[in-house]
């Protein structure tokens, strides 16, 4: 290893670390391998979630998710590289959790017809032939698009930029969720639940737990 990486120019081994960002295609091709429909599927579906209009221009904030979490993941990775590393930490966990809860309850979503041919609705149309309407409890989109926002809320290079900009484009994404029909209420609520857990086990414990050895070793000390 030390042979390697006297040959290999430092420039490139401090971009070495967004090799990690590799795990996303392999998650992708996991979902695609649990959505499928099962013997019974559930609905979530609320008198809300009924009342809700279906507005085709959020097509356009639902279809970029993904690009945008990768952005936002670049972006932590050269102003604030501990939260790279937990942010894909946490999307991992998040994903594969949700893929579990797929696999032993899956849930579902009526969609509308979609109609006209002006750019809105023929991308609705490629995002629900794109997707199956199952595996919606919780949703990826909202899970993600929530983290990226908790993270730089809690990020030393957070500023008035950054938590605007970030904070905006997630909670538009996670509107288009629910207004696009791919998803209902509850989906947004399981989704910021199961980061919530995540991050307090993943984050909050570990600190909690660092914060309490360096108390006694200062007592000790003393």
């Amino acid at each position: 290893m030390t042979w390697l990486t006297t040959r290999i120019p430092k420039r490139l081994l401090r971009w070495a670390p967004l090799l990690l960002m590799l795990i996303f295609p392999v998650l992708g091709n996991l979902y695609h391998l649990v959505n499928q429909p099962t013997h019974k599927v559930y609905s979530l579906l609320t008198p809300l979630d009924q009342a809700m209009p279906f507005i085709k221009y959020f097509a356009l904030p639902y279809g970029v998710w993904i690009f945008y979490i990768y952005v936002c993941i670049v972006y932590f990775f050269f102003r604030d590289r501990p939260s790279y590393y937990r942010s894909l930490l946490l999307y991992t966990v998040c994903a594969l959790t949700c893929y579990g809860v797929y696999l032993v309850f899956q849930t579902t979503v009526p969609r509308p017809v979609v109609l006209g041919d002006d750019p809105f609705a023929q991308l609705s149309r490629f995002i629900y032939n794109r997707d199956q309407p199952f595996n919606c409890f919780p949703s990826i989109h909202c899970f993600s698009s929530y983290m990226v926002m908790r993270m730089i809320w809690k990020s030393p290079a957070r500023n008035r930029v950054n938590v605007t900009l970030i904070s905006g484009m997630s909670l538009l994404i996670i509107a288009s969720t629910l207004f696009m029909k791919q998803h209902v209420i509850m989906d947004v609520i399981g989704a910021i639940a199961i980061v919530e857990i995540y991050s307090f086990l993943f984050i909050k414990l570990p600190s909690l737990y660092r914060n309490k050895m360096a108390s006694q070793h200062r007592e000790f000390q003393a």
